[in-house]
């Protein structure tokens, strides 16, 4: 047999064994039915609400930790429709303010909107889970560059979330983030307790 066959072959089937990876055994692979009969009902209305308080790290393509972050969220919502404003403080000394509106759809279905991002993001939430992906248009001082996310979040039974992003340039990795968020005590916040 050619020499070329045997090469032609042997790339289709590294290519064949990187699609079933990527497609089976990832991050990429989860889809929302995964966590449909597992774990504490996840409902971005009541687990998205109020102060949140958020930690986390973003990991770059090597794998090392680039940065750290607090961040306080604040959500609201009227009915199925949310608005929730973050301010992040990352171990550069940056402060980041950004909002999401998001609104519940039927099925579950999540329509995701932000000034940063490339149009509009969609996700999905089902049982313990929640996945949304979206493109985000990075700030200028940090390259300016569009990005696609594909965020999961996680509830877990102490109420606690657990947030894992990958961030993509033309399909290959280049960051990743895991945080941790989790509603502030109310006694932290007694004035929000009248208003509700």
């Amino acid at each position: 047999m050619d020499p070329i066959v045997y090469i032609l072959l042997g790339l289709a089937l590294a290519l064949g064994a990187l699609w079933v990876i990527k497609r089976f055994w990832s991050f990429s692979a989860q889809t929302p039915s995964d966590y449909a009969e597992k774990g504490p009902v996840f409902d971005i209305r009541e687990q998205l609400k109020g102060p949140i308080l958020c930690e986390g790290v973003i990991y770059g393509p090597t794998g090392r930790v680039t940065s750290r972050f607090v961040a306080d969220f604040d959500a609201r919502w009227d009915g199925d429709t949310g608005v929730m404003s973050e301010e992040f403080r990352y171990d550069s000394g940056t402060v980041q303010n950004r909002e999401w509106r998001l609104t519940l759809e039927d099925g579950g279905k999540i329509r995701a909107e932000a000034d940063d991002l490339v149009g509009t993001g969609s996700g999905q939430q089902q049982g313990s889970g929640v996945k949304l992906n979206y493109t985000i248009r990075l700030t200028e001082d940090a390259g300016g560059h569009a990005l696609d996310v594909t965020d999961w979040m996680y509830l877990m039974d102490n109420g606690a979330i657990i947030n894992r992003s990958q961030f993509k340039k033309f399909g290959l990795p280049v960051a990743e983030l895991v945080a941790t968020m989790r509603r502030k005590p109310k006694e932290a916040f007694p004035h929000l307790e009248a208003a509700e």
